[in-house]
């Protein structure tokens, strides 16, 4: 006789759990109800965050499997609970009855015919139904469908609900996405990370009704929607620091090579020194932004927050630390030279007044030679600490 602990099955819903003693019993119910309908193997796991409520006793007489989560957060009660389930596909959805766990068909569906992911959609733009009164206004028409669209917009994810708690994944794209976040950023986490490692992606629309508790929902809307555009983007080193950083990298340099001769007049307008000091800075300040980006991503790949990148390993390949060192003293040995140039010019005018705007043709180069060459050279030391090859 197999035992109940080992036998493989199917299907593991698991639901993560704070003090929802009103509905946890009916979300077992009805999932245990699909198990059945679905004819397969299957088992309901309720992941318990700490309740002070009598959840975990409803949750194991209304037949779940109940573990205790002693850390708090949301991500936490998830990754311990996905972690403890048996089965080759995980539904996971929270336990406050917003979602119809007797009706997770398309999601087994999907999984059947290979899908790694498969979300929910509650918005109607992706076919969904949310009843009225399930969520505020302010989540429905902004939040949501903003966030979701950056999302989109910054890792190209073939997702209409970024959002939605009730999705499905193979036990296989779990492991292979080492899932990190302890908070509520643990759901986007899963969705980014499932589009760069490139795993197949699914929606199916569902809908969203009224939760059953009495008690105020974890969700707070302003601090979380910041917690989730902050994630996304630092996720995201590609939109909040590289372009950014190569466009004023662009802007400078151009100034500079365009005013480090003469000035240039433009029907009316005149672009002299004060230009170019302005150019000079958007150059350092946009060195500065882009290396960032790249400081961020190699970070993220070392630690195993993103998955690894055939481009940036091109890059430090090329820009090693021996390399950058030499850059930055050839940048430096200029900058000193334009600035010779400049002592040089106003030891003619016997070190006197010199002449506006002529003599910061010579100053401006220099400082900004000299800023951006000890930049390239601490900055490749501290790249080369964050490459460093460990266990």
């Amino acid at each position: 006789m197999k035992d109940p602990a080992t036998e493989e099955i199917d299907l593991s819903i698991v639901m993560p759990c704070l003090n929802e003693a009103e509905t946890v019993g009916r979300c077992v119910d009805k999932a245990l109800k699909s198990l059945e309908d679905l004819g397969v193997r299957g088992e309901v796991l309720v992941a318990d965050n700490g309740s002070a409520d009598r959840s975990p006793e409803i949750a194991a007489r209304h037949g779940a499997r109940v573990i205790s989560v002693p850390r708090k957060g949301y991500g936490n009660a998830l990754r311990a609970g996905i972690e403890a389930a048996r089965g080759r596909w995980i539904v996971m959805g929270d336990a406050d009855d917003s979602y119809d766990f007797s009706n997770l068909g398309p999601f087994v569906e999907q999984l059947q015919r290979g899908f790694d992911l498969v979300m929910g959609c509650r918005l109607p733009a992706g076919g969904g139904t949310i009843v009225p009164g399930a969520m505020p206004w302010k989540h429905r028409w902004i939040g949501n469908p903003g966030l979701s669209f950056i999302g989109r917009l910054f890792f190209r994810c073939p997702v209409t609900d970024f959002y939605c708690g009730l999705r499905a994944f193979t036990s296989e794209a779990y492991r292979r996405l080492g899932l990190q976040m302890r908070g509520m950023e643990f759901a986007l986490e899963m969705v980014i990370k499932s589009t760069l490692l490139g795993l197949s992606i699914t929606e199916v629309p569902i809908t969203l009704f009224r939760d059953g508790r009495s008690h105020p929902p974890h969700l707070r809307t302003w601090r979380d929607g910041w917690r989730s555009l902050r994630f996304m983007l630092l996720f995201s080193p590609r939109w909040l620091f590289l372009w950014p950083g190569l466009i004023l990298l662009a802007l400078g340099l151009a100034g500079c090579i365009a005013l480090a001769g003469s000035a240039v007049t433009v029907g009316r307008v005149v672009f002299d020194a004060n230009t170019l000091l302005v150019s000079a800075m958007m150059l350092i300040v946009g060195f500065q932004v882009t290396f960032f980006a790249l400081a961020i991503r190699s970070y993220c790949f070392s630690t195993g927050l993103l998955p690894a990148s055939k481009s940036l390993s091109r890059i430090l390949r090329l820009f090693t630390l021996e390399r950058g060192i030499v850059m930055g003293a050839l940048s430096i040995v200029a900058g000193a030279a334009f600035l010779i140039a400049a002592v040089l010019k106003w030891k003619h005018a016997g070190f006197g007044q010199l002449s506006y705007p002529e003599s910061l043709r010579l100053v401006i180069p220099a400082i900004t030679l000299t800023t951006l060459g000890v930049q390239v050279v601490f900055s490749s030391f501290f790249l080369s600490i964050l490459t460093l090859e460990r266990d």
